[in-house]
This record gives C-alpha cells, structure tokens and sequence, in this order.
C-alpha cells in the first residue's frame, strides 16, 4: 500500500468495531468507467471520513492510490476504504471493472457480505457484469444497484432502471425516482416511492425532505404501486398480500422492514439513483448499505479443513472462536514492509499475537509456519491507522507477516485451519522478460517474489525448453502493470517474443553412417558406426537398439554411441530445435585397438545421426494444445469462425454444465495460435469469454 502524498486527509481516529453486528463489508463491482471509485469517493466525503473529495482524473482519490492506478486513471487492485454511518462501520471493497483484474474481483467477492452493483446512466453495463450478477445470484449474495452519473448530459435513469430489469431479473426495482430541477435538465431530487416524499436537493446537503407536489403524484402512485407489490410477493407474512389487495393501507413500517430482510437474503435488489457531483442519494444509499444489507452475522463462514484436508465442524462468525481469516490482497509499503489486507471469519486477531499462516498444498506456493504478527492497522486506501484489535467479521491491515501471500489462511497457531479457497482465472498471456544487465537478474527475482506472492493470478515460469522467463498474466492491462511496478523497484528490463518450443523429428526411415578419424599425436581418435533411423509415433520418444553382431563394436563402446546419439538429438538436427519419436538401431562399426575411445564413439553416434538426417525428411513439430473455451451461446458462432482461422480443430460442443446460456467449446489448436488468445477471447466475446489449455501432443508444422 504504498503511501501517496493528497492534500485531503481522513478526519478523526480509525473506527474501532467491537461487534461484528456494528459492520457492513460491501463490494462495488460494475465495468470500468461506472463510477465505482468516484462513487466511494463521495461517500467518504459525505459520512465525514475525509474533508473531501478527490477526483480520479487528478489521481488524489482514496482507493486509486497504486501509480499505476493513476497513470492509467483507473483501477488495478483491491482497495478498502471504511466510513462509520449511523455508529455502523461500512467497509467499502473498490474492485477494478477492467476484465484483467477479475483476480482483485474475486478477493473482494470474498471479503464482502453483499454486493452493490455500479451501472452507469449513460454507458449502461457490460456482459461480464451480467454475468457476474449471475455468479452472485448462484451464491444467494445480497445485491442491489446504484446508478451513477446523473449529472451526465446523456444521462437516463430510466433506460438504466429498464436495462437492469430486462439484464438482472426480476425484483430489480427502483425506491426512488428521480426529480428534475426548475432547468428541466439537471437531477435536483428524489422522489421516495415507500414514504411518497421527496429528497430535494437543489440547496445542497443537509437534504429537505418535503411532501410531493401535485405533478409528482401521478408517476408516485404509479411506480410505487409495483414496488409495494415486489416487496409483498417476498414478505414471510403471507396475509399482507392478501390484505394489499383488498385495498388496506400497508404501513410503511411494515413495508421498509419486508424489504429490509428481504434485501439481507438475497431475493430482492433496489435500484438507487446516486450522483458522486452533486451529493443527490449518497444519504440515501448510505442508509441502505446500513439498514438493508446484512451484517457479517448472517453471513456464512466459508468452509474450513485442518492442513491435512480433513474436515472441520462449520464455524460462526463469533470473535471468541477459533481464529480464522483470510488474506484477500498483499502489497509492499516502503515503510511498513509487506502489508496484508485480511477478512476475519471468526476468533479475534491482535498485535503482537503469534499465528499460524499457510497456503494451499495443492497451490504451487503452498507453505505453512508459524508466523508473529506486527501491528493491526484499519486502512483508508493507502493509509494505515492503527487499532488495538480486528473482530470477527472485519476487515483489517496487518504488517510484519513476511511470509504471507494473498489466499493465505490465518488461524490459531495450537488448530491450524485452512479455508477452501476461491476460484481464480489461470493466467493465459505469456509475457517473456530479461533483466537488460546481469546485476539486474537479482533485484528482478527479488521483486517478481514479492509480486508473484501479492497477485495470484501472476505465474512465473522459468521455461525449461526455451530458457525464457515468462510471466503468465491475464491481459495486457495486467501485463502493463505488472511491468510499471518491476520497472518502479529500479529493475531495468526488456520483454522478448515469447518462444514455442518446436521439435524436429524423421518422416522415413534412413540409415547413416559415421566415421571419426582423428590424429593429433599420442593416442589418434578412430571410431565408425553405423545406424538405422526410423520415425515413432507421435509422443513415442527416443529407443536406441543394439544389433551389433561379432563384436564388430565393443560392448563398452556402445553406450558411447546411444550417448552421442542423445546428445545430438538435444542440439537438433536443421533448425536447432531438439529431436523427438525415433528408434535408432546401431547396426555395424569398427573399432580400433588402441586409437578407439568413449569420446571416439560419442562424435561418431552424432556424425551418423547427421548423415541419416539428410535422407530421412526431416520436419518440424509443433505442440498443440487441448482447449476448453466457454461462452454465450451468441458467440458461439464468432469463436468457431476464429478457431478457423488459427488452424485449430473443433472437437465438440456441449451446453455448459455450469451455467445456463453457455456453451463449452473443446478445440485442438496449435500453441502458436494461442499466445495472444487470452486478449482476443475477451475482444471477441465482450469480456464473457473463458478459456483453459493443456498440452496434447505435437504435430508437423504446414510446409
């Protein structure tokens, strides 16, 4: 969390919460450009956590504190920015809306116990966030809407209310309706459609809250009418429909208080009309991320098991059980060392106190130790404000756990515990490095560590074929900035193409014939052999026989002969590249007495291999690769035509197990064809689409 120097500051000390009752953790997802990081901005400002607002384009907001946050002006990782509203703390989770960071997505998924979707007024939204609002519908998580932009020129709460509703289903209703000021343009107010008053705003905030007018009345009653029938239809009391019907008055107690618990479970999602401009809803979002959204109580802890996988009784957010939490996001302060942005599930987590940290065995960075922590820290973006405490249900900042990586768990250090982990997108773009001098090769390693431990959806590969370096991202965005926080460590590097390891192998059988003849005094090099190549099948890999007859060979030579032979195949034979699925037979030879050696036949094994090469066709193999794509059905059509075009082979489709409306795609292509294939599925697909590779086999390259 590096510091960021802002005119503006928090206001008074670090909330502190005693009961995971006083707490809301609230993710905002929505695309990029919604508003989401202006929005929180505001609230900040408005629950006087901050003096005021910054602003994106000037890069002084809260939650876009990461340079490459504001070099790009918009978000890149997970921010936490607390407020306290009606002695409630809300822990508002920033997520980036950019496909790339879907990996800072999906931590704050997990960290939040509701979600508030950011739908813009005058963009509309994207096919990934309606196929997020799926994923959280499949999950029962708390959802309701903010629409944001209302001081736009294009603005239209209505078209966004209808889009929501004909995108997200059913009980998507707005509580409010907007109110235009005396230029007929701009949003002055709100209309309330429970209480049937109006939120005037037109004098700034503190709000009045006044009776309608007259001309207001009409579009009230109207809209109001199947609001209250929404709220009814999910209400426990099963005669107030009833009583609804026959014309009784519903209090609006009764009604606030139906939809109230109806929002907590999931079954109904209000639709907010918000401006972060000119403060119009920021008081009425914030009442309704206190009172309608559920407090970590009522909130399942996720799954636990003990280090060994065995299986652990369910745990209750309560901050006298067991310690369990999670790290939901790592970074490096240049101060404070590593930080850890941690959710506790259950148990309460304290300075100084001793834990136990491990990650997944089944992870490629699984560890576990002990580990003490440092301070507890309550963040506002990049700030830390130390607390003397985080209960269970909070969110909170800790330092001094070195070891500690994102997906980490934290649990008692006498009952080490971990949780089940969340599902993370395998990053598909290779992006090849190289540190431009050697005394660069050290801080590059040192800081592709701490980056590879904050972001799990980096991979790092030493390639073993190519030798390159290659980060494996998720997009170029990712690979952007992934390559602006090496470059900001002081590593001077470049990036490379990245190199598909190819193979050479025969297409006939041929013999070859090797003789090494030597004189340099003392003992001469004298050693002949010959050999018989004949192609295997693919994936056969390399046989060396020996049908030497009369000793026309020395046994002890022939080892010598094979080993000359495999290190040829390693250098390769016409292009360089190694030689796979042959069976090579050492059929004939001589040897001398004295003048024969080990090196001798080794040279000659390789002098015989080249020769049979110049009649045995050699060709190039390329690998190809098994995918597993997975869209909407309307893009089905698009993705095979590209499948076409990369000289790939559709071996199936099936409607998606998974989710309804998708189609898998399973398709052989060429790992060539693939390097980019992570950007051009987003670009294709509009950001739905997904995909996974693995190796299949190798296959000649066209002529």
């Amino acid at each position: 969390m590096a510091q960021k120097n802002h005119e503006k500051g928090a206001t008074g000390d670090a909330p502190v919460v005693t009961a995971p009752d006083r707490v809301r953790n609230v993710v905002l997802v929505g695309h990029s450009g919604a508003g989401k990081t202006t929005l929180v901005e505001a609230l900040l400002a408005a629950s006087g956590t901050i003096d005021r607002a910054g602003t994106v384009a000037a890069g002084t907001t809260v939650c876009d504190h990461d340079p490459a946050a504001v070099r790009q002006q918009r978000s890149v990782g997970l921010a936490c920015a607390p407020l306290v509203h009606a002695g409630v703390t809300v822990n508002l989770l920033d997520t980036p809306g950019y496909g790339d960071f879907v990996g800072a997505l999906r931590a704050g998924l997990r960290a939040a116990d509701a979600a508030l979707f950011v739908v813009s007024a005058v963009d509309g939204m994207d096919a990934a966030t309606a196929a997020l609002w799926e994923e959280c519908a499949a999950v029962d998580l708390p959802r309701a809407v903010a629409v944001t932009r209302l001081d736009h020129p294009r603005a239209d709460f209505d078209e966004a209310v209808a889009l929501c509703q004909r995108v997200f289903g059913d009980n998507v209703l707005p509580l409010h309706l907007t109110m235009l000021g005396d230029d007929g343009e701009s949003v002055a107010g709100l209309l309330a459609l429970i209480t049937r008053q109006v939120h005037d705003y037109s004098a700034g905030l503190p709000v009045v809250v006044r009776e309608p007018e007259p001309q207001h009345l009409p579009a009230i009653t109207e809209s109001r009418g199947e609001l209250i029938e929404g709220i009814i239809a999910e209400s426990e009391d099963e005669t107030l429909m009833d009583r609804y019907l026959d014309g009784e008055e519903i209090d609006t107690g009764v009604l606030i208080a139906d939809l109230e618990r109806a929002v907590a479970r999931g079954h109904f999602h209000p639709v907010v009309p918000v401006c972060a401009a000119t403060g119009v809803g920021l008081d009425v979002l914030l009442d309704g991320l206190v009172s309608a959204f559920p407090s970590p109580l009522e909130h399942e802890v996720p799954a636990v098991t003990g280090l060994d996988g065995s299986p652990r009784p369910p745990l209750d957010c309560d901050p006298d059980g067991p310690l369990v939490a999670e790290v939901v996001g790592t970074t490096v302060d240049r101060h404070a060392g590593r930080v850890c942005l941690v959710r506790v599930f259950s148990g309460t987590l304290r300075p100084d106190q001793t834990v136990h940290v491990a990650g997944h065995p089944t992870a490629d960075r699984g560890h576990s130790a002990d580990q003490r922590i440092g301070h507890v820290h309550r963040p506002l973006g990049a700030d830390l404000r130390e607390v003397p405490a985080c209960v269970a249900g909070d969110i909170c900042a800790i330092t001094g756990v070195g070891g500690a990586e994102t997906g980490d768990t934290i649990s008692a250090r006498d009952e080490p515990l971990l949780i089940a982990p969340w599902e993370m997108p395998e990053p598909l773009l290779p992006v090849a490095v190289v540190a431009r001098r050697p005394t660069d090769e050290d801080a590059l390693a040192r800081d592709l560590g701490l980056l590879t431990a904050g972001d799990p959806t980096l991979r790092l590969e030493r390639n073993p074929q190519t030798g390159q370096l290659v980060l494996w991202c998720t997009g170029e965005a990712h690979a952007d900035v992934v390559l602006d926080r090496l470059r900001a460590g002081g590593v001077e590097l470049d990036t490379e193409p990245v190199r598909v390891p190819l193979r050479e192998t025969f297409t006939v059988a041929a013999t070859g014939h090797g003789r090494h003849v030597t004189q340099s005094g003392g003992h001469d090099g004298y050693a002949v052999c010959d050999i018989e190549v004949e192609p295997l099948p693919r994936g056969g890999g390399f046989e060396f026989v020996d049908r030497i007859a009369g000793g026309a060979v020395p046994h002890h030579f022939v080892p010598s002969v094979e080993k000359g032979v495999r290190a040829q195949l390693a250098r390769g034979l016409v292009t360089g590249h190694p030689v796979v699925d042959l069976r090579v037979t050492l059929v004939d030879g001589r040897a001398h007495s004295v003048d024969s050696s080990d090196a001798a036949f080794q040279a000659a094994g390789a002098l015989a291999l080249r020769d049979a090469a110049e009649r045995g066709g050699p060709t190039l193999l390329e690998p190809v690769d098994e995918v597993r794509i997975r869209v909407a059905d309307s893009s089905v059509g698009a993705v095979l035509g590209d499948l076409s075009s990369r000289r790939g082979r559709v071996l199936g489709t099936e409607a998606d197990p998974d989710a309804e409306g998708r189609t898998l795609v399973r398709a052989e292509v060429p790992a060539l064809e693939l390097l980019r294939y992570a950007v051009e599925l987003r670009a294709l697909t509009a950001g739905t689409g997904t995909f996974r590779r693995t190796f299949s086999h190798y296959t000649p390259t066209p002529k």
